[in-house]
């Protein structure tokens, strides 16, 4: 009998890449995908294994050692969330043009609805762009199962795969059968180079060679047996066909009858299998397309049919044009009537996240707020993490929060700009993730500047992982140039609030690039270290 396992959608991808035979993973946590690495970290087969698995600096380095992997013959696995594709996006494009020799799954978690993100961009493009095959599973045992198939589909076409799931399929569980475990690939560098050498000449080459194998993608992807026709007869006439990407398939499923009278194309492999679109587009008076993100299928399947050819979804406002997708809207959107089962109680408040009680950014805001006070022209640039929190209530202290590392260049460029006092807060995580380049400019510019690295020994945001920066940061500060006076340490705490808010001033008036490390570990992770201790001794 199979085993079946009880697993989230992160956790059946990563035991699927441990079962087919992966030799590292390399990542850089974030929500919706943190948990895949986390998995790999943790399982028994993966340790006897000795599977490469700790935390990247960011998503940039975690493509680049995947590629190495692969180019050394093994399989790897590189994991990030969708804002993440941007960081890595460099390397990942090029390495459609070098190929690969190991499998290689690139994972892109989206997060449709921003549960924990800036945007709700969807990776889909960047396959598409790179001209990649693209994999999206509509459930828990897909994703399991999809695994190994993507490393067979790498290795046979010598190109990386990505996969992209959604947040609701990441973090929701259902039962997986688990199949057989495939032994890792030996060592085999390859010792072709005239590939992996990305000179203008050989370049061209290969991106020509990249050209000639869309054809071999749009065949495995018109064979796969992750796409296909059902309820459809060629013979019959419908009102509507249904395309049904990704976890939207189970949504359809769960809202029309399974008498064949809508045909529905399911699509979990790219790119799209055109001629199945096009038979079921001959027998419809109209196509539906249900995705989870932005319009990637829709705007395709119109530019295949002709602007005359009614194709309905998110673009004609027949489903949401933002967030994620939900049974119920899916359900609108072929003609069911949903009800509400339950109405929010009046006597519910609202509860926005906040800093955790005894967060040491609480003690930085708190000094920094007290300051800038003083200053009517200050300005204090955010960052990514859990200190973006110090937007709201009862802080409300940063102004700004774009990107990972913008912090610091935004408050350079304002202060190029005049603005008095530009302040920069960043975390531990978040400076080595890509502040440390902005920083760099900022001395080499000798801009009049204030950067806070909150430093929390963690990366706190995504669950205690650990930063790569740890005990290093006045190491890399000086290193970049910043004058050793200017580098500035202090214990958040409300006991030192004079000294913090005097060295904050002093920093403030100094006419250059000051840094000052606030450090003081998280609350979180000091009680699951102490955690931990007790039952150690038990």
């Amino acid at each position: 009998m199979a085993e079946k396992r009880l697993l989230l959608g992160d956790e059946a991808i990563a035991l699927g890449a441990i079962h087919a035979g992966i030799s590292g993973v390399y990542a850089y946590p974030g929500t919706p995908s943190t948990e895949i690495t986390e998995f790999i970290q943790n399982d028994k087969l993966a340790q006897e294994r000795k599977l490469h698995s700790t935390w990247c600096t960011n998503e940039k380095t975690a493509m680049e050692a995947a590629l190495g992997m692969s180019y050394a013959g093994k399989r790897a696995l590189v994991c990030m969330k969708h804002v993440g594709m941007n960081v890595a996006a460099d390397a990942f494009v090029n390495s459609a043009i070098t190929g690969v020799n190991g499998g290689l799954v690139v994972l892109a978690a989206d997060d449709p609805s921003m549960h924990s993100s800036q945007n709700e961009q969807d990776s889909r493009f960047y396959g598409k762009f790179a001209m990649l095959p693209i994999l999206e599973p509509s459930n828990q045992q897909e994703a399991y199962d999809m695994m190994n198939y993507a490393y067979m589909l790498s290795e046979r076409l010598k190109l990386p795969v990505l996969m992209r799931v959604v947040t609701r399929l990441a973090h929701s569980r259902s039962s997986v059968e688990v199949a057989g475990i495939r032994e890792e690939n030996q060592l085999n560098p390859d010792c072709e180079r005239t590939h992996w050498v990305l000179l203008p000449a050989i370049a061209r080459n290969q991106y020509a060679a990249l050209i000639k194998k869309q054809e071999r993608l749009d065949g495995a992807s018109k064979m796969s047996s992750y796409n296909g026709l059902e309820g459809f007869n060629p013979q019959g006439d419908y009102k509507y066909g249904i395309i049904a990407c990704g976890i939207g398939y189970n949504y359809v499923k769960e809202n029309i009858a399974d008498d064949g009278s809508v045909p529905v194309l399911k699509v979990s492999q790219y790119p799209l299998p055109a001629d199945m679109i096009q038979e079921m587009a001959d027998h419809c008076e109209y196509i539906l397309v249900v995705e989870d993100g932005q319009p990637f299928v829709e705007e395709q399947v119109k530019a295949f049919l002709g602007c005359d050819y009614p194709v309905k979804g998110r673009l004609t406002g027949d489903l949401p044009r933002t967030g994620e997708l939900t049974p119920d809207n899916v359900g609108n959107a072929v003609g069911w009537v949903t009800q509400c089962s339950f109405v929010t109680p009046q006597v519910v408040m609202p509860r926005p996240p906040a800093l955790c009680q005894g967060c040491g950014h609480r003690d930085v805001y708190d000094a920094l707020n007290k300051v800038a006070a003083e200053y009517p022209g200050a300005r204090i640039f955010g960052d990514i993490g859990c200190y973006t929190l110090g937007a709201l209530p009862p802080f409300r202290a940063i102004d700004s929060c774009v990107d990972m590392g913008a912090s610091i260049t935004m408050a350079k460029g304002a202060a190029d700009a005049g603005v008095f006092p530009a302040i920069s807060v960043i975390g531990d995580s978040t400076f080595t993730h890509s502040g440390m380049t902005g920083l760099l400019d900022a001395v080499n510019d000798k801009a009049n500047i204030t950067v806070i690295i909150s430093d929390n020994l963690t990366t706190a945001m995504t669950g205690g992982q650990d930063s790569a920066g740890t005990n290093k940061f006045e190491a890399i500060c000086l290193g970049l140039g910043v004058e050793p006076e200017h580098v500035r340490v202090v214990v958040p705490l409300p006991k030192n609030m004079e000294e913090i808010t005097r060295i904050i001033r002093e920093e403030i008036e100094y006419k250059g690039v000051s840094v000052i490390i606030p450090r003081r570990e998280c609350v979180q992770t000091l009680n699951r270290k102490l955690r931990q201790k007790r039952v150690e001794k038990a």
